[in-house]
């Protein structure tokens, strides 16, 4: 058998010259249509963004005490998470309007009084209840959040300027905050 190599080299390179000149066609296609769906797609740049500190603000909890419904509001950015009813300052002991931030945080805090100097041990008697979220200082005294032994004064003007709430309310509100969390109070 005699092989014709020259016929055969012809067909090989006309196969050969074929597949550049596809893959060329094909890679130009590509390209062309590629640079369109670029055009049509809007570039990162251009995209607006959040950023984690922005998602971050949004998510942070804060709390607001509106003095005369006697409520505080736990906040998740603009969603109201919860609300429980308080006591606040009675008069000449109002408690204070502003924003603040908690410094302190205690489970069974040791109430010492401001006038008498007596301690009361964490229990039953104790006028501070189970939980304690200071939010204000002048350095000799502090105010906050407490729970309570008179649940009968909830929703009162009672206190010397702190907010007192039921020891389970006091408790839930415990486990919103840190540290940090701020707290604004409204008349």
């Amino acid at each position: 058998m005699v092989v014709n190599y020259s016929q055969n080299f012809a067909k090989s390179k006309f196969f050969s010259l074929s597949i550049i000149l596809l893959t060329c066609a094909i890679a130009n296609l590509i390209d062309s249509n590629f640079g369109k769906a670029q055009a049509q797609t809007p570039s990162l740049l251009t995209t607006p963004q959040v950023t984690p500190e922005a998602d971050n603000a949004a998510m942070e909890i804060h709390l607001v005490v509106k003095r005369g419904k006697r409520r505080v509001y736990v906040y998740q950015g603009n969603i109201v998470l919860a609300s429980y009813p308080v006591a606040v300052g009675k008069k000449g002991w109002e408690t204070p309007l502003g924003n603040f931030h908690v410094f302190n945080m205690e489970v069974d805090p040791i109430f010492k009084s401001f006038r008498t100097g007596q301690i009361i041990a964490p229990g039953p008697s104790n006028p501070l209840g189970v939980r304690w979220i200071g939010f204000w200082t002048d350095g000799k005294t502090q105010r906050g959040f407490h729970g309570t032994n008179q649940d009968q004064l909830i929703g009162q003007a009672v206190s010397h300027s702190c907010i007192r709430m039921l020891n389970k309310d006091v408790i839930a509100l415990y486990n919103y905050v840190n540290v940090g969390t701020l707290v604004t109070i409204e008349p």
